[in-house]
């Protein structure tokens, strides 16, 4: 009898059981998995840069050894991410050269310049808190390497979240100055948080495919309507505002209401004229260029051994 691959993956999708390595998939399905596990790793290296940047400025000891070992977190997280994806198919090289000409995207919010030390809680807050919406939804994922990477990513992005609101928290609680550094920096990171969950559901190409195959467990507007809902009743510890005139509870939806997105910002963004968009590739470019040296040298090293061995085997 002859097996009807497709209807054998898709029981597979509706019975929860993962999709694994050598198993087979659709081919849209396998580049589906490439496109979001690759432009997700891709965001956690980037994302490094603007919070490594205020490493050498952290207020204390305690703050600069949190924030190092943050930042060692993201360099990890991209690490199993491309390692998931490598699953598929894909090689590191193609991936880190498709993010360096350009054809690979990484998330929009990277994009944002970091000025003063009060945009560390912002990013911990409001970027890891709309991130881990995202991430605990793709534990769930139907590709078994994505998912099971998400588990670990999770715990220590939830970690990363909880340290950026005790940022806003002690700044929130000290002087003028330092309150209004904390809704300084609340007002600029709200909206680009907002985006960071893509675009409308009506404009995002991908989305419905992805359902279907339980890439996605949810759609890009219910993750920003939980995110909005969330971070209300968050912001009443700080006893900050959330830059939105126009937010306001609705009982008949029992969520609240929020303004419209700059969405001409957005898509600006992501076609890379956003404020830091060439400052951000060249960082990688230049990171990629100058570290061939040690890549050169592992190389090296790894064929040294594998000599060797070869040697006291014959």
């Amino acid at each position: 009898m002859e097996v009807n691959f497709e209807e054998l993956f898709l029981s597979k999708i509706d019975k929860e059981i993962k999709i694994e390595p050598k198993d087979w998939m659709p081919e849209k399905y396998r580049q589906t998995n490439i496109r979001q596990i690759s432009q997700h790793a891709h965001s956690e290296i980037v994302g490094m840069l603007p919070e490594g940047a205020w490493i050498t400025r952290a207020p204390s000891l305690k703050r600069k050894a949190i924030l190092i070992a943050k930042v060692q977190d993201e360099a990890g997280h991209g690490l199993y991410l491309y390692s998931a994806a490598e699953t598929l198919g894909i090689s590191r090289d193609e991936m880190i050269d498709q993010l360096h000409t350009g054809k690979a995207k990484y998330s929009s919010i990277f994009n944002y310049p970091s000025f003063t030390w009060a945009d560390m809680g912002a990013i911990g807050w409001l970027v890891d808190g709309a991130a881990i919406l995202n991430q605990v939804m793709l534990c769930r994922t139907s590709y078994g390497p994505y998912a099971r990477a998400m588990v670990r990513i999770c715990k220590e992005e939830s970690f990363h979240q909880r340290q950026g609101f005790e940022i806003l928290l002690v700044l929130s609680q000290g002087t003028e100055e330092q309150k209004a550094m904390c809704q300084d920096a609340i007002n600029r990171w709200w909206w680009p948080s907002l985006m960071m969950f893509g675009p409308r559901d009506s404009e995002s190409t991908n989305s419905d495919l992805s359902m279907k195959w339980k890439i996605k467990r949810k759609s890009n507007d219910e993750l920003r309507q939980q995110f909005v809902d969330m971070c209300v009743m968050q912001i009443k510890v700080l006893n900050m505002t959330l830059p939105d005139p126009d937010l306001k509870w609705n009982d008949e939806r029992k969520h609240y209401d929020f303004g419209e997105i700059n969405w001409d910002e957005f898509w600006q963004v992501v076609k890379g004229n956003g404020p830091c968009n060439a400052e951000r590739l060249k960082a990688r470019v230049d990171a990629w260029d100058n570290g061939k040296w040690v890549r050169d040298a592992a190389i090296a090293h790894a064929e040294k051994v594998a000599r060797r061995k070869e040697r006291n085997v014959a």
